[in-house]
């Protein structure tokens, strides 16, 4: 399991490197930024980030736009500022949860279990790599590659996507998708939009145009096979 901690204040970030190790994460770290996004350009599989709110040159919810832009993996920041507006900006920005400094090491171990393991419950598929047609689809990281170019979802396009993986082979009406899809996100999205959702989806995965990944069953709603 590998972890990326962005810190500047090196006493923490050595606490924090030393307590993951012995838990057995391997651990890559960085105190900028700048930094930060130099790793996750090379690209490495990172299966959460700790991300801080203050660096030196900017701030976590940079690095975590630029995250979510690419993937669906775990973020909780790392806060000074226990209020309102810094949790509200941090959710908002696309963190799956925060914890406010000074912290347990042992309440962090545990926030970030919770996380990885609602993660893959929240997926609700066995395994971590999937195919479909052309596509690889990494349910850890929640990236996608199609003969090694990645394939950038939306975050609704990719709440589709698992809601098709999820129920594989089984015809969902247009009314289950639109349930599902409020239940999961909150999100308002009527029956026309449902429909430009689909066709998106259909279009990065390099569907045909008689929906051969994910099928339209006429008068019922769609079935991915």
């Amino acid at each position: 399991m590998r972890v990326l901690i962005v810190e500047d204040d090196s006493i923490i970030l050595d606490g924090l490197q030393f307590a993951l190790a012995q838990e057995g994460y391997e651990v890559l770290a960085a105190s900028t930024v700048s930094e930060a996004l130099r790793l996750i350009g090379s690209r490495p599989e990172i299966d959460i980030y700790l991300l801080d709110v203050m660096l030196p040159d900017g701030d976590g919810y940079q690095i975590c736009r630029e995250i979510r832009q690419k993937s669906q993996t775990p973020i909780l920041f790392l806060t000074a500022c226990d209020d309102e507006v810094s949790t509200v900006r941090a959710l908002e920005q696309g963190a799956d949860d925060y914890i406010a400094k000074p912290f347990r090491i042992r309440e962090l171990l545990a926030r970030m279990k919770a996380i990885l393991r609602r993660t893959k419950q929240e997926a609700g598929i066995p395994g971590e790599l999937l195919t479909v047609g052309k596509n690889q689809i990494n349910l850890q990281t929640g990236r996608i590659f199609a003969d090694k170019e990645e394939i950038i979802l939306t975050a609704m396009e990719y709440r589709l996507l698992l809601i098709f993986l999820r129920h594989r082979g089984q015809t969902l009406s247009r009314g289950q998708i639109l349930q599902l899809i409020w239940d999961e996100a909150g999100d308002y999205v009527n029956d026309n939009t449902l429909s430009v959702y689909v066709k998106r989806l259909r279009r990065k995965l390099g569907d045909t145009a008689e929906g051969t990944l994910i099928r339209t069953v006429r008068g019922i709603g769609y079935c991915m096979e």
